[in-house]
């Protein structure tokens, strides 16, 4: 099991992790999420001792990393695949991993086999594509057998089944009882790999919880309606019924009706109440991408906007201050005018807790300002 407790990570006036507590437990896979310059990167650095933290701690097992004996055996990760060099064969750099942490020889045959890399074993790794590269990562993260895995982006460059073939393994892994811990941005990776979320932004926790409860708290939901695309005169009596009823209804871009406000059964109870056919009767559920931008919306750094004319992502013009409180820039596909459904009310904005007053935390004045994540 990780267990970090009052992390926080200073960079001189910088604060990358401030006061994060989190455990990741064995037997599932957790999820790591947060928008870019959230600290997820120097959390896991700070997990397998790459960094100190300026305060608090964190042990894998009891146990910072520098003091678990033969780390590499308990601990597997792959932060950075290009971590190589391109000199060495995909076989040589695994060997030269075992030897130096007593693992036999035997074993760089078998991870390199799991990974599906035994064809190009004498090949230079400089050679390798994107994806070979993560693979060869992988191997390296696996050849000690470890009860800890820590994998950032795994599926980064991977085709269509090698992202498949790495979802079944970390949930093999975390069968077997072992501690997989995943940062990823992709949101539909991590819907159908992770079992539980812990998630950051500007370095301070957001959520821990199980991947059906973080959408349940994170998103609206609703039913959506559609009557027959010929006949508008019985969507405006189905309309004027479910308001009335005490529903907000909302007119998508297809011609359906957003209804919220009232249970699926009522809605059809009033439609055939006011002699209306309904085509669609369906509750929305949230994905982990509507739930996610939800509950981040407030915590990211970096915004762009879409400059129509060149269709090129550009700053807004001087004199425009962006979006109104409470809305989100406009979603692919929507109509002008609708209402976001990403957008998070002003008062729901997510504000970060004030550290105390005793320790004052500095914080950036502008975000672009502050390191990045990959730099770190």
């Amino acid at each position: 099991m990780i267990e970090a407790v009052g992390l926080t990570k200073r960079y001189g006036a910088k604060t990358a992790v401030y006061n994060l507590s989190f455990q990741v437990r064995p037997g599932m896979v957790t999820g790591f999420l947060g928008p870019n310059g959230s600290g997820k990167s120097t959390t896991m650095r700070m997990i397998l001792g790459l960094d100190a933290p300026t305060e608090g701690h964190v042990t894998i097992g009891g146990h910072t990393y520098r003091r678990l004996p033969n780390a590499p055996r308990q601990v597997g990760a792959l932060l950075d695949a290009k971590a190589v060099h391109g000199g060495r064969s995909a076989y040589n750099h695994l060997l030269c991993l075992a030897q130096l942490s007593g693992i036999p020889a035997r074993r760089v045959d078998e991870v390199l086999g799991v990974v599906g890399l035994r064809d190009v074993a004498k090949k230079r790794s400089k050679g390798f594509s994107l994806g070979m590269g993560q693979r060869l990562g992988i191997a390296a993260a696996l050849l000690g057998d470890p009860q800890v895995l820590l994998f950032d982006e795994p599926v980064n460059g991977l085709d269509p089944e090698g992202i498949l073939w790495i979802r079944n393994l970390m949930k093999r892994l975390a069968s077997e009882g072992r501690t997989v811990f995943v940062s990823s941005h992709l949101m539909s990776e991590m819907a159908l790999t992770a079992d539980h979320l812990i998630v950051i932004g500007r370095g301070q926790l957001l959520a821990d919880m199980s991947v059906k409860d973080f959408i349940a708290h994170n998103s609206a939901e609703f039913a959506r309606v559609r009557t027959p695309d010929g006949a508008p005169e019985q969507r405006d009596k189905l309309t004027a019924a479910l308001a009335e009823a005490g529903g907000h209804v909302l007119p998508e871009p297809d011609g359906a009706l957003r209804v919220s406000g009232l249970p699926l059964p009522r809605i059809s109870d009033l439609a055939h109440g006011a002699d209306v056919r309904l085509w669609e009767l369906s509750p929305h559920s949230a994905s982990l991408e509507e739930a996610y931008m939800r509950m981040t919306q407030g915590a990211v750094d970096y915004r762009s906007t879409e400059d129509t004319r060149a269709g090129l992502l550009a700053q807004p013009p001087a004199g425009h201050a962006g979006p109104p409180a409470g809305h989100a820039a406009p979603v692919p596909g929507q109509a002008p005018g609708q209402p976001n459904p990403y957008a998070v009310p002003p008062q729901q904005a997510w504000q970060p807790p004030q550290p105390p007053a005793a320790a004052p935390v500095p914080a950036p004045a502008d975000p672009t300002e502050r390191d990045s994540e990959d730099a770190r």
